[in-house]
């Protein structure tokens, strides 16, 4: 049998390869100075500017790129094709595709201004590419913030103890951001003090788990606060997700709502800084315990590849999902962990505007995504040690979520941990990872908003004051729209297809992203090699079209609406939209490839290039 060990080992290998030499040729390439002003130091503003120590951005950017996507994505697609196409994919698509989007997109932000990629492909290709990709954009934002919702939700309800361990630590990231910010507190006593307290919520959360509603099937844990009577079976969505967490989602989309309009300072570098110390833990904790239980065999189970887990299901995938072709749908239901188009949201929106030096976009932008595809592996390895009880559970959430505590419980045994302690530990990591990108993202959505619609300076609009514009882009107001419109699809309950257009959607962003590097480049100088980031490109735009039109026209159309398998009104009405949104982001992203060619030969071919922006 294969030991797990084997899995970390391959993408260890390769992600080293990738940081000590391709992250360096990058960092020449692009020709990092720390003598040149970045935009946090120039446009310093303690509301969204706000130069940041390298360790503290690191934090803040892993937390936010790291949702749940890279641990949701790898189990589901090892579990329909197998555990290899699965690593194999992470391993070599994240250090020579997925690092270099992270990366590109930061640098290429930091040079002009901390703004977005869609306004950076706007400089060049004009004010209707920077418009087309900024609505593309805030589009697959909205899916974000639901899909991630949805998944808190379902976490919260599966391990009430994670609901009182995240409240902990959300309340000492409000205390830690005025003790660092506004007491000047030094940063390592601090970090130590508030560190302790976050482990030690997660202990916390395990004496008094707390639930919104009773379950209609089965029990919450001995000891766990049920706040409201009842099953919840009035709340909206309860019938296809179960009344307590369907009453969970509405409280997370609030919840980010509220974050995402607060000054960064105030509880997003906080947070992001004490939780990220939880995230390693998890992460780098299961890798050593991987290791230490094989070779001292301390593990309460050998460390070996499930028999229930194959190396490879065949083209198609396990027959209990049905017809799943390997290509496409492999490259987009593991979006996170290789290559995401939400991290060049974060990279050109919040943590571009954070960067102390432009020397740090090395660490933090390729380093940040070797980190979280070292998260996938961790959640691949989870999947190969606990296995499935029957292929019907490789149908994706019902799945991922509990394999992904239970087999993190195992592999933590072998420190000597109880798998009753490290599985309720491992899904708090899961949610940890979660609460940061869903609110960072409806931040991202308000950046979105600005550029297309105008602003007056970064987050000074309310959107209380009046006027459509206002409204659109406004601090408390876009939050609310965002959330709402999320809220909509979630409650569907169609999980799966919202799931597929999400990752859809999130790659061909990627696909985007390095465009606009490769346009940023071409324009910069007429010497840039443009593979790094064009052939990524080619290849993105390809597999996510494929992907998209299957999911629109053979999961939507024909499945769900012309052969019945939506079931009720509300799910055919999230099918409808689902087609609607899959048909508009594929319209948008061929269009933005063809005036980014066009732009590209154009200036390859004797038009005049620009020097990269620093103003």
């Amino acid at each position: 049998m294969v030991q797990i060990l084997w899995l970390i080992v391959a993408s260890l290998l390769t992600f080293t390869v990738g940081y000590l030499a391709y992250s360096r040729y990058l960092a020449r390439f692009v020709e990092l100075d720390d003598d040149r002003e970045t935009p946090a130091h120039k446009y310093e503003d303690g509301q969204e500017y706000v130069p940041s120590k390298k360790p503290v951005l690191l934090g803040h950017h892993f937390s936010s790129i790291a949702g749940g996507a890279p641990i949701v994505g790898p189990i589901t697609a090892g579990a329909i094709w197998g555990w290899l196409p699965a690593l194999a994919w992470v391993a070599i698509g994240n250090p020579l595709m997925g690092a270099v989007h992270d990366f590109m997109s930061l640098s290429s932000s930091v040079r002009h201004e901390g703004k977005s990629i869609g306004y950076i492909i706007g400089e060049y290709v004009g004010e209707s590419g920077k418009n087309m990709l900024l609505w593309f954009a805030f589009l697959t934002i909205i899916l974000v913030v639901g899909v991630f919702a949805l998944v808190v939700g379902i976490v919260l309800n599966a391990y009430p103890q994670a609901a009182t361990a995240s409240l902990v630590y959300i309340g000492l990231a409000l205390v830690f951001g005025v003790y660092l910010y506004q007491l000047n507190g030094p940063l390592i006593p601090g970090t130590i003090l508030f560190v302790a307290g976050v482990f030690a919520g997660v202990w916390v959360g395990i004496q008094y788990p707390l639930a919104l509603f009773e379950l209609a099937e089965g029990t919450h844990p001995a000891g766990t606060i049920v706040l409201l009577s009842g099953t919840g079976s009035w709340v909206p969505g309860a019938s296809m997700l179960g009344g307590n967490t369907a009453a969970w989602i509405p409280v997370i989309l609030l919840y980010a709502a509220i974050a995402s309009a607060l000054p960064v300072w105030v509880l997003l570098q906080p947070r992001d800084y004490l939780s990220s110390f939880l995230l390693y833990a998890g992460v780098g904790g299961a890798l050593l315990a991987v290791i230490v239980g094989t070779i001292f065999g301390t593990a309460s189970e050998p460390l070996v590849v499930s028999d229930s887990i194959n190396a490879f299901e065949g083209f198609f995938g396990v027959d209990a999902v049905g017809v799943y072709p390997l290509f496409p749908l492999l490259f987009i239901t593991i979006a996170c962990g290789t290559i995401s188009g939400f991290h060049s949201l974060v990279s050109s929106g919040t943590t571009a505007k954070q960067l102390n030096k432009e020397s740090d976009a090395r660490l933090i932008g390729y380093g940040g995504m070797l980190a979280e595809g070292l998260l996938a592996t961790t959640a691949i390895v989870t999947l190969a040690v606990a296995g499935f009880a029957s292929d019907a559970a490789a149908g994706g959430i019902g799945g991922a979520l509990p394999n992904f505590a239970a087999g993190g419980g195992i592999i933590l045994t072998s420190f000597g941990i109880p798998a009753e302690l490290g599985a309720p530990f491992m899904a708090l990591v899961l949610v940890s990872f979660l609460l940061t990108s869903t609110d960072t993202a409806a931040r991202l959505g308000r950046y979105m908003m600005e550029e297309i619609v105008g602003t007056p300076g970064s987050g000074v609009d309310t959107g209380l004051s009046g006027g459509i514009g206002s409204f659109a882009r406004g601090r408390y107001t876009n939050p609310a729209i965002q959330c709402g419109i999320a809220y909509l699809l979630v409650i569907s309950g169609e999980w799966a297809t919202l799931w597929a257009l999400f990752g859809g959607a999130n790659q061909l962003l990627a696909a985007l992203a390095l465009l606009t590097g490769t346009v940023w480049l071409a324009n910069w100088d007429r010497s840039k090699q443009l593979m790094s980031t064009g052939v990524p490109m080619a290849i993105m735009v390809t597999i996510t079209v494929m992907g998209l039109l299957w999911i629109t026209l053979y999961e939507n159309l024909f499945l769900n609406i012309v052969q019945g398998g939506a079931d009720g009104i509300g799910a055919m009405i999230s099918s409808g939209v689902q087609m609607v949104l899959g048909l508009v982001l594929i319209f948008l992203a061929l269009s933005l490839v063809r005036i980014g060619y066009s732009n590209v030969t154009g200036t390859r071919g004797g038009e005049p290039s620009v020097q990269p922006s620093d103003d």
